[in-house]
């Protein structure tokens, strides 16, 4: 039974029959890719999977974790741990959004204002279940059922008619991760209310108190990430034999003789990449170094535990394994004495350590934190950094991430480099702090178990691929135009990847993605040979 074209109700999902919402129905693409045939077919769900895990929701399944009960007595258990996660998390006074979490459920107007600014209901085509308000809605009734006088009289007649069973609790969980966390619908919202928050505190709840949580963040990522020292398992001794690989490849290909200054006492600045740079894009560091030096910074990276990874994945789903990895990073600072953080090109980096972590340190424990875009622009400004624009002639256009722009304000510093570096820059629509997610957010970018890699490049990031896409309109067609994203962002670089490698947008149009330091590498008048790769050739 599929009530995809029906008005879905929030009671729905707790109906075991249904599959509420299969997508068959995305939003149009812009040309070239509105031709039958260019656009990459959703890869067909396995019915071992839906055995095993919810697909009941709309055919896709972020929680490899989350597995069916196998007996009566481990659902009636899944049911007692969600209601008791439910009501603690109406009731735990010291947590940081209890406040905004009771405002969203209680006061939201049902204007759809949220819908609107929403790039997932957009790119779904309008699908009632990635409403923000819907989730919002599915979990007021789940409370007011079992914990309001009038739900548990009439649940009916009050508003609390979803029944709590472990479909309408898997529907709910796999639903929190229908959302990229990226708080647009927070900005737009009339009553101030954040439909994005509750998303989090769902996955909260999951994380916390079942521990439930997708492999790729939890495992794969803050486990992995505090027993190694790196989310990617990338080890101290790798990290340096790394470093010392990036300095003899900066020399071969540049001439330069650079140094990564490590574990360096009292310098002015630490410089937190993420990790996944040194193994994905090592082009990114060995960039800032480059930048660093020819401005003459006193900065150092650290070798310690986490040291070298800014990665704090815990800001997505768990509070607790947030603030393991974020007090890890502010110690590491202390211990070297540096007079401040700054974080490279990794939006949620961005936000885990200058916000989330800076409400959960106490004032001996932190440690100042910066972006590097405004130190970067201030170097431009300055005249520390010299350029020839004329060596980035070509299109270039700029994915704004959300943590940097929306939940940091951001926006300006970024925009004075590149029109100093990039002669024909332009904007996508819209930008800056109305900016569209790039779909990766929140973990996305990194969750590919099943079938979840087709939602991420399909829906939640059909929007940006169509704001790529119109930024190009005139040249996008021709392969002999180089078309540049820059993303300064590690989970944005990856989510827009995985797209042009989807879409076959590199080898048929040649559109190239990258950072913001690479663009001003490239653009070095120091520099005697491209830094960008495709323009070696």
């Amino acid at each position: 039974m599929s009530l995809k074209n029906k008005k879905l109700r929030p009671r729905d999902m707790a109906n075991k029959d249904a599959v509420l919402s299969p997508i068959d129905d995305l939003a149009p693409l812009p040309a070239p890719y509105d031709t039958n045939g260019l656009e990459p077919e959703f890869k067909p769900m396995k019915p071992e999977w839906a055995e095993k895990h919810c697909a009941s929701l709309d055919g896709f399944i972020a929680l490899d974790t989350l597995k069916r009960p196998e007996t009566k007595e481990e659902e009636d258990e899944f049911v007692k741990k969600f209601l008791s996660g439910l009501e603690k998390l109406f009731s735990d006074s010291n947590a940081r959004g209890l406040q905004p979490l009771k405002l969203t459920m209680e006061f939201c107007a049902k204007c759809n204002t949220c819908s609107d600014a929403c790039h997932i209901y957009q790119g779904s085509n309008g699908d009632e279940i990635y409403r923000p308000s819907f989730r919002v809605d599915v979990l007021r009734r789940m409370y007011n059922r079992y914990f309001t006088p009038g739900g548990k009289l009439l649940p009916g007649f009050t508003g609390a008619d979803v029944e709590v069973n472990w479909e309408s609790i898997a529907r709910l969980a796999e639903l929190s991760y229908r959302c990229n966390l990226c708080r647009r619908c927070a900005q737009v919202c009339p009553m101030g209310l954040d439909n994005g928050l509750v998303a989090k505190e769902i996955r909260k709840l999951f994380s916390q108190e079942m521990g439930i949580a997708p492999t790729p963040v939890h495992a794969k990522g803050t486990e992995l990430q505090l027993k190694t020292g790196s989310s990617t398992g990338l080890t101290k001794p790798a990290f340096l034999d790394t470093l010392e690989f990036l300095e003899e490849d900066i020399e071969e290909r540049t001439g330069r003789k650079v140094k990564f200054p490590i574990d360096k006492k009292g310098a002015d600045v630490l410089l937190m990449h993420n990790a996944g740079e040194f193994i994905t894009w090592p082009e990114n560091p060995a960039a800032f170094a480059i930048l660093l030096d020819e401005a003459g910074i006193d900065w150092t990276l650290s070798s310690e535990m986490l040291g070298y990874d800014s990665v704090n994945y815990g800001i997505w789903y768990d509070d607790f394994q947030a603030k393991k990895v974020a007090m890890k990073h502010f110690e590491v600072a202390r211990k070297l004495g540096v007079r401040r953080i700054v974080v490279g090109e990794c939006g949620h980096a961005h936000k885990a350590i200058a916000v989330a972590a800076d409400r959960m340190a106490s004032a001996e424990q932190r440690v100042p934190v910066e972006s590097f875009l405004p130190l970067m622009a201030d170097l431009v400004r300055k005249g520390k950094l010299k350029f020839d624009p004329s060596k980035n002639d070509f299109p270039v256009t700029l994915h704004d991430p959300c943590n940097v722009v929306r939940q940091m304000g951001i926006v300006m510093p970024q925009r004075e480099i590149l029109k100093v570096i990039a002669p024909q820059f332009r904007e996508m629509t819209p930008n800056g702090v109305d900016n569209y997610c790039c779909g990766g957010g929140s973990g996305f970018a990194i969750m590919s178990s099943y079938n979840f890699g087709d939602f991420r490049d399909k829906v939640s990031a059909r929007t940006k691929w169509a704001q790529i896409i119109n930024a190009f309109k005139d040249e996008f067609e021709n392969p002999e135009i180089i078309k540049y994203v820059c993303a300064p962002c590690s989970n944005c670089k990856g989510t827009i990847r995985e797209l042009l490698k989807e879409y076959k947008a590199t080898a048929n149009y040649n559109v190239q993605y990258g950072g913001l330091v690479e663009l001003m590498v490239n653009a070095l008048v120091s520099m005697d040979k491209p830094y960008l790769e495709f323009l070696e050739d």
